[in-house]
């Protein structure tokens, strides 16, 4: 079962990325468009290059290791890709920037980490995820102004589900089926429901 949980959800993401960039660009702004571009690309390569490890069998030993270089790795820039939509549409120009420079920054240090030592601990890279990922509780205010409770509500329910995924891939729990579905799967079904909640509020960002 491992990596086809995301190997569906890339291929639904390819519909719903474009359609998503399509509408920003027809129906409100450039901004929109390149905001939401930004996005898409970063769903489509977290879910893509994570089946890809997932559910090809690697021979090579250094192959391997790469690929879970670029599947963590691909976390962090997925992080930065989400925030970038509620950065620039739907906060105050100044606290856009400061966000989004927090978190592309962050998410370089976190690529760096993971191409620099695959096989850190997951103590280390963890937390590093949940803080990037949580960076909007500094913006709430900004953030509940321009979407509302609706789309507010549904960043807080996906972040939550990140957060839960990210502890059952930390402590490998639950694990009631290993070989069928298994922590890893309760890890990637999490993400799959959060990114479903941070879609639908991008849409609230894109006409706030």
């Amino acid at each position: 079962m491992r990596g086809w949980l995301h190997l569906w959800s890339f291929a639904v993401s390819v519909v719903t990325g474009v359609t998503l960039v399509v509408l920003a660009a027809t129906t409100a702004s450039a901004k929109a468009a390149l905001a939401t571009s930004v996005y898409g690309v970063t769903v489509l390569g977290l879910f893509g290059v994570s089946a890809l490890y997932h559910r090809v069998n690697w021979t090579s030993a250094r192959a391997r290791t790469w690929m879970k270089r670029l599947d963590h790795s691909m976390i962090f820039v997925f992080i930065a890709g989400t925030y970038t939509p509620f950065a620039l549409l739907a906060m105050a120009p100044s606290t856009g920037n400061v966000v989004l420079t927090v978190v592309w920054v962050g998410a370089l240090c976190g690529v760096t980490l993971k191409l620099a030592w695959p096989h850190a601990p997951r103590w280390l890279g963890v937390p590093i995820y949940i803080a990037l990922g949580w960076v909007a509780v500094f913006v709430l205010p900004d953030l509940l102004h321009h979407v509302g409770v609706g789309a507010l509500v549904l960043l807080l329910v996906g972040g939550l589900l990140y957060t839960a995924g990210a502890v059952f891939y930390a402590t490998r729990w639950p694990n009631p089926w290993p070989q069928v579905f298994g922590y890893h799967e309760f890890f990637h079904a999490a993400t799959v429901l959060a990114a479903l909640c941070h879609y639908i509020a991008i849409w609230f960002a894109i006409y706030a």
